[in-house]
């Protein structure tokens, strides 16, 4: 038997979590040694009195374990977990590219704004090849002289907003490229 045999039935599913919970279930879930990631996102918060920055959840209410599906029980008894996502019937897998779109938009949540005349229009699928989104694939929303891009998480069935520079784009020409990327 091959080491890396178990390597490859892990995958990626997402765990509902208890409102407001997120932060102490992905704790819970590295100190019971499953590997888990929660994508946050740094926003001003603004009290009569003050200022501050936080981090919240990119996705409220969900975190995301990487393991084999017939271990996913082990994540059930953890305070705070209500239920694995499921879809028809059966834990929903997240893709891989999937995860990496949420780290990239948790690692840098603000974009700078800067203007270019790269030729993308509404649907296109786009990768972004400069600034803090780098390696972010995409689909594109053109509206009048905002450019946002649309990150679609199929298996979740989510889309997020994202204001991004159309010079930091390139046009993806086709599936094939865009699943090798």
């Amino acid at each position: 038997m091959n080491l890396s045999e178990p390597e490859k039935t892990k995958n990626w599913y997402a765990i509902f979590t208890k409102p407001r919970a997120e932060k102490k279930v992905h704790q819970r879930m590295l100190d019971n040694e499953i590997e888990a990631f929660l994508p946050l996102i740094k926003t001003v918060r603004q009290w009569s009195d003050r200022k501050k920055t936080v981090q919240l959840p990119l996705i409220p209410s969900y975190i995301f374990v990487n393991m084999e599906e017939k271990n996913l029980y082990k994540t059930l008894p953890i305070p705070g977990t209500v239920n694995v996502l499921k879809h028809l019937g059966k834990p929903a897998k997240v893709r891989e590219i999937e995860i990496e779109n949420l780290r990239i938009l948790s690692d840098n949540s603000e974009s700078q704004d800067i203007s270019s005349c790269v030729k993308v229009t509404k649907g296109d699928a786009i990768e972004v090849i400069n600034g803090p989104f780098m390696g972010l694939i995409a689909t594109c929303l053109k509206e009048g002289s905002n450019h946002r891009v649309v990150v679609e998480i199929d298996s979740l069935g989510s889309c997020f907003n994202v204001n991004i520079p159309l010079s930091f784009l390139r046009k993806i020409k086709s599936n094939s490229e865009k699943i090798k990327l």
